[in-house]
């Protein structure tokens, strides 16, 4: 029996589109990454389209909506299009259930409100410790909060006098951590890091600035600024503090693991902020060198730095740095933020951010020595 051209061509279309993956149709809202490919970023949503910049593997996207296989969202601040069937899920949206009535206090200090339940939402206002709202939903240990001007936002549980056991816990095959802090729960707990030494590490500085970001911000400059609250909460906490430097000088990385290596060191903290040419790369991650010495010191701080500050969590990176094989302490190299994102910047150059980071990398300790 003849089968004709046209025919063959249509079979072969439906074969194609019955075989791609499960995530090739993208959905409104939900926060996708990029998979195994350099991802063309186009003005319009077809293979036509003008290419005005590009995604790496590990990137990720919000879809706004979909069209004929291609997803809307932001890009440098305008609108671009992406082939959805290079996108990989990461946050499949959740049930909201109704919460109507209930009343929240904040119990965190300088805690952002956001357009959605997650750090990948935008940042569209902030609160302090002791504000009352009413919760109008709640979503997988977020919620959704009535302003005092009629407009309504989402908060992280934890960072209220409701947290939720969603953000307690981690995946079944990894230890169990308690992610909320200290100051969040209530707790008083006397000198947690008593009879501790901790290095804390500035990066850069003096001839070396580290990354130039946007506005000509200076990365040594933000790394000393936040070194200075990390000191200062890790001592409160009646940790022995050891700093590389203290003022805008140039050390070397061999000079910086020496001074760690002189005293009986329990955790190296070297802090720093990144940079990237494309400017939508955002987020936090820490670095590590030994499985066996650093990866769970690494494991700890990333954790209580990602369930505390609003930036997207970029997770853990195993990198054979200097600072960290020359270290006979176990050793992390933190990433706090993008100076090259605008929305990174605008944060991270605050008080409260750095206040946050430092509070965060404290409690990550206490749970490593804990």
């Amino acid at each position: 029996m003849k089968i004709s051209k046209a025919l063959i061509i249509l079979l072969v279309l439906l074969g194609t589109l019955f075989a791609l993956p499960e995530y090739g149709k993208a959905e409104s809202g939900v926060v996708y990454e990029v998979g195994d490919i350099v991802l063309n970023v186009r003005s319009e949503p077809s293979s036509g389209g003008t290419v005005i910049g590009k995604l790496q593997r590990g990137d990720q996207v919000i879809a706004f909506k979909e069209e004929h296989g291609w997803i809307q969202t932001y890009y440098a601040g305008k609108e671009a299009w992406v082939a959805a069937h290079y996108l990989i899920m990461k946050d499949r949206p959740n049930k909201i259930s109704k919460a109507e009535n209930q009343e929240l206090k904040v119990t965190g200090q300088s805690v952002y409100v956001r357009s959605g339940p997650g750090t990948n939402y935008s940042v569209i206002g902030s609160t302090t410790v002791g504000d009352t709202y009413n919760i109008v939903a709640k979503d997988n240990g977020w919620y959704k909060i009535k302003l005092h001007d009629g407009s309504a936002g989402w908060i992280a549980s934890w960072l209220t006098n409701k947290p939720s056991n969603t953000n307690n816990s981690k995946d079944q095959n990894n230890k169990v951590t308690a992610t909320v802090p200290d100051k969040v729960k209530g707790i008083s707990t006397s000198n947690p890091l008593k009879g501790y030494t901790i290095v804390l590490d500035a990066g850069h500085g003096g001839k070396d600035p580290g990354a130039i970001g946007l506005e000509g911000i200076k990365e040594k400059t933000l790394n000393s600024q936040t070194a200075e609250q990390v000191a200062n909460v890790l001592r409160a906490k009646g940790a022995t503090v050891v700093e590389t430097r203290t003022s805008d000088r140039f050390l070397s990385l061999d000079q910086r693991a020496e001074i760690s290596n002189a005293y009986n060191t329990d955790a190296f903290i070297s802090i720093h902020y990144n940079a990237f040419p494309i400017q939508t790369v955002s987020g936090i991650g820490a670095y590590y060198s030994s499985k066996s010495k650093d990866f769970a010191l690494a494991e700890d701080v990333q954790d209580s730095l990602s369930n505390t500050l609003p930036l997207f969590n970029r997770g853990l990176y195993q990198e054979e740095f200097r600072v960290l094989r020359k270290n006979n302490a176990p050793a992390v190299l933190l990433e706090l933020g993008y100076l090259t994102n605008p929305s990174d910047l605008s944060i991270i150059q605050t008080t409260g951010y750095q206040e946050q980071a430092a509070h965060a990398i404290a409690d990550g300790l206490v749970n490593y020595f804990d």
